[in-house]
């Protein structure tokens, strides 16, 4: 059984989908977003990352976790995907509530995320990170993360939003 160290962290289920949606989009875009330093939304319009159908088939695929970050009371306010791949696990869908960014609950997810490649025997954990993202990547680096040198495009698929300029992913990787 996987175990986090934080009190406030639990593998979250189906029934959080939407809250983890309405996470996930006011992390990433809209106005709202630019609460926090993790916003895209001066990269990428519209005010949808993800939707509860994504969530969902994330949270039952197998290999798959969804991590929750609850403080005081049932909401979530930080979360994060893992994924075991071969050894490796990709970590995706990282969020923190814009309002509440730069606190330490970000911090520690990625503990968690330690935590649980070590409890499944991963060797590494992976992301893909838009590759403009300087101050984002830093904040990775300052972690363990790596620039594997991998890039990968980032297409628009007309559904999460209009990219204002040619976007692609970086690839990190931390050596657990």
């Amino acid at each position: 059984m996987i175990s986090f160290s934080d009190p406030h962290i639990s593998i979250a289920q189906a029934a959080d989908a939407t809250d983890l949606v309405t996470l996930l989009n006011s992390a990433y875009r809209g106005d709202h977003s630019r609460a926090g330093w993790t916003t895209e939304a001066d990269l990428i319009q519209g005010e949808v990352r993800t939707d509860e159908d994504d969530v969902r088939q994330v949270i039952s695929t197998p290999g798959s976790v969804m991590l929750a970050y609850r403080d005081i009371g049932p909401d979530i306010i930080g979360c994060m995907n893992l994924q075991e791949k071969k050894g490796r696990i990709y970590l995706g869908m990282f969020s923190v509530s814009p309002r509440l960014q730069g606190g330490g609950i970000g911090k520690r997810l990625m503990e968690a995320a330690d935590e649980y490649a070590q409890q499944v025997g991963a060797r590494s954990i992976y992301m893909t990170v838009i590759s403009v993202r300087t101050e984002l990547i830093a904040w990775y680096e300052r972690r363990g993360y790596q620039d594997t040198g991998e890039r990968v495009p980032f297409p628009e698929d007309g559904r999460t939003g209009k990219h204002t300029r040619d976007l692609e992913f970086m690839v990190l990787e931390k050596t657990i």
